[in-house]
């Protein structure tokens, strides 16, 4: 169990959870927040819990922050600078990284080579440069504990396990999103309020489209290979509607075995911050008497490409999930800012990794850079 806590991306959905499950555990406090731009809720937090250090996106942010909480003995930061510093501060021994984007990675990083317990919730991390990330954490014997649920169910289910061979494949499961069932045509006309009404979860904007375009299960798939070190053809996903198994792990003697619980992302937050132990969680427990039946059925494939494209970047390797993770952070920002539609989405991302030269081995400069274009390029289509 960890005792002092650095949160980066604490104003988000899944910062905002980690502080109500710091604040029922015992004798854990946080050395660090991080935000971008919303220094309201920022410092609220920091009364709240008075971390050694603040950091904002911004100059701008960070000095009305300062002028919010002058009273106060935290320190205050800004940009990069300030994110590095906050993912490797000396008193603390786990990092939650839950900021979104690309943005995480160097953060990521630098918690890693500090030798801290990272909790990670940053996607594009492991997607964009999981070879890499998880290099470095061997190197520097780093623990990455899973935040993701599904990730969390994995980590759940292998708990014991040592040996990989005994594993035949991960199962993914996955919501289906608010879309699930619907034609091409149907999703040619569907409005950006019903893209973010996730029938099961509450979260950010960004992730929430991603479900809807079933991008996040495919960014998933590309996580469970770079964590568990597993092959692409040991990673499925199914679907299931009810989001009460969070993934499950297949053995090679025919065994399956499911993590259940609510949707509430409270439980693989507090563990990552527990284990090895458990303790009581504020999630509400899992009535099997009342939960409904459990289905599971197959992803479509044709009417949500993102799905089939991020197992073609995942078998690919190199720069092609940079490249993809890019693009689409790019096109779904575009999408809430009702500069496209839904379906220009997968479009544009895969016309990026066409358009962007790839690269089999890079190093963390041309990951970076990989990213860097595949935004220019989405920009670049849209222009014309």
């Amino acid at each position: 169990m960890v005792h002092c806590v650095s949160i980066l991306g604490s104003t988000g959905s899944i910062g905002r959870q980690s502080l109500d499950v710091i604040s029922r555990l015992p004798d854990i406090r946080v050395a660090a927040l991080t935000a971008g731009t919303n220094v309201q809720r920022m410092a609220r937090q920091c009364r709240d819990v008075q971390p050694e250090l603040a950091v904002m996106a911004s100059r701008e942010a960070a000095e009305e922050l300062k002028a919010q909480i002058s009273d106060l003995p935290t320190r205050i930061s800004w940009g990069e600078e300030g994110l590095l510093e906050a993912a490797s501060l000396e008193h603390a021994d786990c990092v939650i990284t839950a900021v979104v984007g690309m943005v995480g990675l160097k953060p990521t990083l630098a918690a890693i080579r500090a030798g801290k317990r990272i909790g990670i919730a940053n996607k594009e991390t492991l997607v964009c440069a999981g070879e890499l990330v998880m290099a470095e954490a061997e190197k520097y014997g780093a623990q990455i504990i899973p935040v993701d649920s599904e990730h969390s169910a994995i980590f759940q289910c292998l708990m014991g396990c040592d040996d990989r061979r005994e594993v035949k494949r991960l199962i993914l499961t996955c919501s289906g999103g608010p879309f699930f069932g619907k034609t091409r045509d149907e999703l040619e006309t569907v409005t950006k309020a019903d893209a973010l009404k996730h029938p099961n979860w509450k979260m950010g904007a960004k992730i929430t489209i991603d479900c809807a375009t079933l991008m996040n299960k495919g960014l998933e798939v590309i996580e469970a290979m770079r964590l568990y070190r597993m092959p692409l053809d040991r990673v499925d996903v199914v679907i299931h509607r009810q989001s009460i198994i969070h993934s499950m792990v297949e053995f090679t003697d025919g065994a399956v075995m499911a993590q259940l619980g609510v949707p509430d992302m409270r439980l693989p937050i507090q563990l990552a911050l527990t284990y090895p132990k458990r303790m009581p969680c504020p999630a509400e427990g899992l009535d099997l008497l009342t939960c409904g039946s459990l289905t599971f059925q197959k992803p479509d494939l044709e009417n949500f490409p993102c799905l089939a494209l991020a197992y073609r970047c995942a078998g690919m390797g190199g720069t092609a999930c940079p490249v993809m993770n890019g693009a689409n952070e790019e096109a779904v920002a575009m999408y809430l800012n009702d500069e496209i539609g839904f379906y220009d989405i997968p479009g544009l991302v895969s016309r990026a990794v066409e358009a962007v030269p790839f690269i089999q081995d890079p190093s963390l400069e041309e990951i970076l850079q990989a990213d860097a274009l595949a935004r220019k390029a989405v920009r670049q289509f849209c222009k014309h």
